[in-house]
């Protein structure tokens, strides 16, 4: 078993929560929330922030830490052990453009209830309930 740590965001702007869709060769098809692995020196904070760069053209900024998620799958001949480490996140625009050379089709800012149901992930799922009560507690502090 290969273990593998990967880093992302809930992306959260005027309550819109930032997606991408994926379609890999029609194998892997699905809206799903930017992350992606640690590279050599990087902290998960750095890792998270240029991912969500990277894969969606968004600058954000991680205003917490929100928790980290595990699960296995086979990728060749390999078991893959991953960790997604996830911040909650807020952006200064609507803007987006989705990263196609990963396959990315589409991105977009959508209401909580839609970002939910249109995650292909439960985990994913997870992370977005613990980042937008999150969000809603800030929000309720700051008035």
């Amino acid at each position: 078993m290969v273990e593998a740590t990967s880093c992302g965001g809930v992306v959260i702007f005027h309550g819109k929560i930032l997606l991408l869709y994926k379609n890999y060769r029609n194998r892997y098809e699905g809206w799903v929330l930017p992350k992606g692995t640690v590279e050599a020196g990087e902290t998960h904070e750095q890792t998270a922030l240029r991912e969500v760069k990277e894969e969606t053209g968004v600058s954000a900024r991680i205003i917490e830490y929100v928790g980290k998620s595990e699960y296995t799958f086979n990728a060749q001949s390999e078991v893959i052990d991953k960790n997604v480490h996830w911040y909650l996140m807020s952006a200064d625009s609507y803007y987006s453009k989705p990263q196609r050379e990963e396959y990315f089709q589409d991105s977009g800012y959508y209401k909580y209830h839609e970002a939910w149901h249109l995650l292909k992930f439960a985990n994913e799922r997870l992370m977005l309930e613990k980042a937008y009560a999150r969000y809603q507690e800030l929000k309720k502090s700051r008035l």
